[in-house]
């Protein structure tokens, strides 16, 4: 009888499907998307009505632009800061989630770096920006100039430049594994692309186009991902991890 009840136990744990234990993957996007949208939210109220100004305008219209709009520019770029704390979060938890699905494929890796690589940007771009708010560093033209590229570079080139490797390491996994459906690995494989041509914009301006696109698509790219796993119970099987990927 004792070695019958031992063998029923082991049975069923073994039957048992493994539950992926960390945080919700839809919550963590929604998050961040509240967070960025409220950023821009703030930062089109508070100017009060001020035209935005780009990097590439006179430096002296930049200037005047964050001297007359101090508490715009530090309450966007907080929102900013703080957007990239889910968005890490959401980047880590979908490479974990791809390899408990069973992915022991380079593509995590890369995602991983992707991930890391966009976090940072939105931090430091974020922490950069909240610097021209201060009123002794809005007096000097050519400082906050090259301040505001910085800011530039970081939350537009180098997140655009991330987040392609991002979705990169994340579609082509997912598709040796079928793990979402074609057309969000197709979606992902878009954004990779853009993402990466952004990079183009160090060299050429009208590159700066790809940036945006992959922002804001971007977007909706995380929303879908984090449906479709969470969806998507999947667990490693024998013989079937991914390697050849």
């Amino acid at each position: 009888m004792h070695v019958t009840f031992v063998y029923c136990i082991n049975d069923y744990i073994m039957k048992s499907i493994p539950r992926f234990r960390g945080p919700s993957l839809i919550l963590l996007a929604t998050v961040h998307i509240l967070v960025f949208v409220a950023g821009l939210v703030a930062a089109a109220t508070l100017r009060h009505g001020a035209p935005y100004v780009t990097p590439f305008a006179p430096a002296e219209q930049v200037r005047l632009f964050f001297a007359q709009s101090p508490v715009a520019v530090r309450v966007s770029n907080f929102f900013l800061f703080g957007s990239a704390v889910p968005f890490g979060i959401f980047a880590v938890t979908t490479v974990s989630r791809l390899r408990f699905m069973g992915v022991r494929a380079a593509g995590t890796n890369i995602a991983l770096l992707g991930g890391l690589t966009a976090t940072m940007a939105l931090l430091l771009s974020g922490i950069v920006g909240w610097v021209l708010s201060v009123p002794e560093v809005s007096a000097s033209a050519q400082m906050v100039k090259a301040i505001f590229f910085l800011c530039f570079l970081f939350g537009g080139t180098v997140f655009a430049v991330g987040f392609g490797l991002l979705t990169a390491g994340v579609s082509v996994t997912s598709y040796f594994m079928r793990l979402l459906p074609r057309w969000l690995v197709a979606f992902g494989m878009l954004l990779a692309v853009t993402g990466e041509l952004s990079s183009l914009s160090l060299i050429a301006y009208p590159a700066n186009f790809f940036i945006p696109i992959t922002r804001y698509l971007g977007l909706i790219w995380m929303v879908s991902v984090a449906v479709a796993l969470t969806k998507n119970h999947s667990v490693a099987q024998p013989g079937h991890n991914g390697d050849s990927a």
